[in-house]
């Protein structure tokens, strides 16, 4: 499997009526650019305010997954965003002149087929996804609902679900390979029950249904009253019960298309939670409100992971530059040479690593009894990994100094004590243009974040 993000080839455009408003609606998904995501846009409102697809949005569940931001709403947006994580998109931009895209035949068919057809290309990114290392759970205790997250090694959804009816109990569905997607689950069709129906017919809730985009089971006697408001809103002659249970009109994909389609609302929902997954998801009576319950506790989690984060590196390596190598580079040089070694380099990124031991000039006063490396040298170090960085793109580096400009956002979180080893990990912000170098760098000790800066350098050549 490909490690690069992707996005579409070319802008398509479907329409269709929304399933609650009863309204024409004109849908235009357009390629997006790496590290967007998923967005909505709302073209027919003034200045086409854009919803990012994100949990945080999720206003409320009832007939469907329902955003939110600054009053602006988009509704049912499950089905769309199922397609795109179902074909392995990772951005895509969906333009939309109303409050919900089109309900097609309610399932997600119609916008994989849209999504092939505008073409499916790769970016220059690598993918953002969240490898699942422990298990997750959430639980609504008065419904029973729970979904549980699991490692795996790859993403993976079975849902069980049980309706409690005679006509439609307990069913399951499993999702094996997100590639099956297309095959195994974009085509189940959403599904209500006759009280259901009845319920969202006496309050003008569902202008834009047919029996063409809802499986209907009929879980209770169909009166006269009940038959003239289906025809009437399904614009139907007739209608009739089949012997399976369901009004006529429509045939099962397969026996368990309910808990296909619940399954395919949970990769829709869960894709709020705004990165790929690496796990295997089990859903025992899932729903719009625990689907988006669980995606919103997920997105805080890998807030939190992603925050304190700390990657790891083999110290026992030989390193890429040893010390005399990184004083071919800088023109540092003890006491005032922080960095030992640089373990990786690239265009856009160094890491570097200083062990500190008690014989550092500074302890001597910094403090007497109570030892503690200056935050100002920890920056400092932090910033000649960026000097390295930017040095290294030039033929002669040894004829250059390197020169503070601005830091920003600095931040300590952690003392840095004698015997402690130093990483650095310093990635540009912006290219590096005219020898300046604009970077996000940090600082690690311990197995924990001991500072952070945003740090611009410049360098400059002897004369």
């Amino acid at each position: 499997m490909s490690n690069k993000q992707k996005t579409i080839k070319s802008e398509i455009t479907l329409s269709g009526v929304g399933l609650h408003t009863g309204n024409t609606v004109s849908m235009t998904l357009k390629p997006a650019p790496v590290k967007n995501g998923f967005t909505f846009v709302r073209v027919d409102l003034e200045g086409s305010p854009i919803i990012e697809a994100k949990a945080e949005y999720v206003v409320n569940t009832q007939r469907g997954t329902n955003l939110e931001k600054n009053g602006v709403q988009i509704q049912t947006s499950e089905h769309v965003l199922a397609a795109a994580v179902g074909l392995d998109i990772d951005n895509l931009i969906i333009e939309i002149n109303a409050s919900e895209p089109p309900i097609m035949d309610g399932s997600s068919k119609y916008f994989v087929e849209a999504l092939e057809k505008a073409g499916i290309e790769e970016q220059d990114a690598d993918i953002e996804e969240y490898i699942v290392k422990e298990i997750i759970s959430y639980k609504d205790e008065v419904t029973g609902s729970e979904i549980i997250l699991m490692p795996s090694d790859e993403y993976q959804v079975t849902t069980m679900v049980d309706f409690g009816t005679k006509i439609l109990g307990t069913q399951n569905a499993t999702l094996d390979k997100i590639s099956d997607f297309k095959k195994e689950i974009a085509d189940a069709r959403t599904f209500s029950f006759l009280h259901e129906i009845e319920m969202l017919l006496e309050h003008d809730l569902i202008k834009g249904g047919d029996l063409n985009n809802a499986i209907v089971y009929v879980d209770k006697e169909l009166s006269e009253n009940t038959m003239l408001k289906l025809k009437k809103a399904f614009k139907k002659d007739n209608i009739a019960v089949k012997p399976n249970g369901i009004l006529d009109n429509l045939t099962l994909h397969w026996a368990n298309e309910a808990a296909r389609h619940k399954l395919l609302d949970v990769i829709g929902d869960l894709a709020l939670v705004g990165t790929r997954i690496r796990g295997k998801v089990i859903a025992n009576k899932p729903g719009h409100l625990i689907n988006t319950q669980f995606a919103k506790k997920l997105a805080k989690i890998i807030k939190t992971e992603k925050r304190n984060y700390v990657p790891t590196y083999d110290l026992n390596l030989p390193p890429l530059l040893d010390i005399h190598q990184i004083m071919d580079i800088l023109p540092h040089r003890p006491p005032f040479l922080l960095v030992d070694r640089v373990i990786e380099l690239s265009d856009r990124h160094v890491v570097g690593m200083k062990n500190v031991t008690m014989n550092e000039g500074f302890f001597v006063g910094h403090f007497p009894g109570s030892p503690v490396m200056p935050g100002v040298l920890i920056v400092e170090a932090m910033a000649q990994c960026g000097g390295i960085l930017v040095l290294s793109t030039v033929p002669d580096p040894e004829n250059y100094l390197t020169y503070f400009m601005k830091m920003n956002n600095v931040k300590f979180k952690q003392k840095v004590l004698p015997g402690d080893t130093v990483i650095f990990k310093a990635d540009l912000i912006t290219p590096i243009r005219r020898g300046i170098c604009h970077m996000q760098a940090y600082a690690y000790a311990n197995g924990k974040l001991v500072a952070e800066a945003e740090l611009m350098a410049q360098i400059s050549k002897i004369k």
